[in-house]
């Protein structure tokens, strides 16, 4: 089954590598997909950017032939989701592989354990 949507950012941290391309491309940063699919960069490694050092920030954006600007992009957007996922602002939808009819249950069980599922977040100040 194709995916048409864009991944979930309630789960961003467990994203495949191409939802991340998917990602890219809806922040206007889809230049970049290829070069993050080329370095197997997923939700996890995303969401341990915050814990980067200096050194493997710029090793990071060299091996991506990223812009300066262009990863100050990608850190707000990352901020963005992360924010959100804390306050509950993320729409919940139904998963692209789930059955139209247990969208419901998903819902529900997903607005139920949010809390749980983004306690590993870090937010930077």
């Amino acid at each position: 089954m194709s995916r048409a949507r864009s991944p979930e950012p309630l789960d961003f941290f467990i994203w495949t590598v191409e939802d991340v391309g998917l990602w890219l491309e809806e922040i206007n940063l889809g230049g970049y997909r290829q070069a993050f699919e080329d370095n197997g960069v997923n939700g996890e490694y995303l969401e341990s950017l915050s814990t980067f050092t200096t050194e493997q920030i710029l090793r990071f954006i060299r091996r991506c032939h990223m812009k300066w600007g262009d990863f100050i992009t990608l850190c707000k957007e990352l901020r963005r989701i992360k924010v959100a996922c804390l306050k509950g602002e993320q729409e919940v939808r139904r998963p692209w592989w789930a059955p139209p009819c247990l969208s419901i249950v998903f819902v529900r069980v997903a607005k139920r354990n949010r809390q749980s599922r983004v306690v590993s977040l870090k937010l930077e100040p």
